[in-house]
């Protein structure tokens, strides 16, 4: 089984505050942000080169960051193959992008965020494991929060929780799947805001729904950076205790 992770890194993001790497001083882009003294992106991607099932990573990045990238990676000393690739202005092209330069020969492809440094093993496993078996599977979270549709400020209905999930990364599916999704969608002028959206316009799988985890967060404003030094401070700790 030749299992690919994307992880979509060309963003340029909104000015969030923190410290961003040395070789990337100037910039707001939350994948750049340290943490504990390395980048977000590169915590991202230790997860994924850490999986027995994850055959390879493809980081799609902004044509200016392509070196300096390789370079990060290569320095860590992942034993995983890693390739670096340009991505495009938005999300959905950078992902395009990067299936474009996988080998015909993959089974499956898994997007994650790369801001998502939190995700554990066996999230990977289970949601990897579940789209071996369905061909189409994500990780997501019942909200805790009561969910009301609105019309400008004013309440139109109260939505059940129990029909709603908060969709996480990573989203897992078969190659020709994914392919086939984006080339619709490509041809529909359609972009979607996740991977699965491009899928389930297909009608040709149901997207399976994997239990996520609360503390796979997406780092997407300052007090995130917060509780993502408690959550890394925790896996430390854990890591000493075993």
């Amino acid at each position: 089984m030749k299992v690919a992770v994307i992880l979509p890194a060309a963003g340029l993001g909104t000015r969030m505050g923190g410290t961003p790497s040395p070789e990337r001083a100037g910039t707001s882009r939350k994948q750049f942000m340290l943490l504990n003294g390395a980048p977000i992106l590169l915590h991202t991607i230790r997860k994924f080169a850490a999986s027995p099932l994850v055959t390879e990573i493809v980081v799609a990045l902004r044509g200016e960051d392509v070196a300096w990238a390789k370079d990060l990676i290569d320095s860590d000393g992942l034993q995983k193959p890693i390739r670096v690739v340009v991505g495009g202005d938005s999300r959905h092209e950078s992902v395009e992008n990067a299936i474009s330069a996988l080998d015909e020969d993959t089974d499956l492809v898994a997007v994650h965020d790369a801001v998502r440094p939190f995700v554990d093993q066996e999230l990977i496993r289970a949601v990897i494991e579940e789209a071996t078996a369905t061909g189409a599977a994500i990780l997501g979270i019942v909200p805790v929060d009561t969910v009301k549709q609105v019309h400008r400020n004013k309440i139109r209905a109260t939505i059940p929780r129990d029909k709603l999930v908060l969709a996480q990364t990573p989203q897992v599916f078969r190659f020709d799947l994914i392919k086939k999704a984006f080339a619709q969608a490509k041809a529909d002028g359609f972009n979607g805001t996740d991977e699965a959206s491009l899928v389930e316009r297909l009608e040709q799988v149901e997207v399976s729904v994997v239990p996520g985890s609360d503390r796979n967060i997406k780092i997407t404003k300052p007090t995130d950076m917060e509780l993502a030094r408690l959550f890394l401070a925790g896996e430390q700790e854990s890591r000493k205790a075993s």
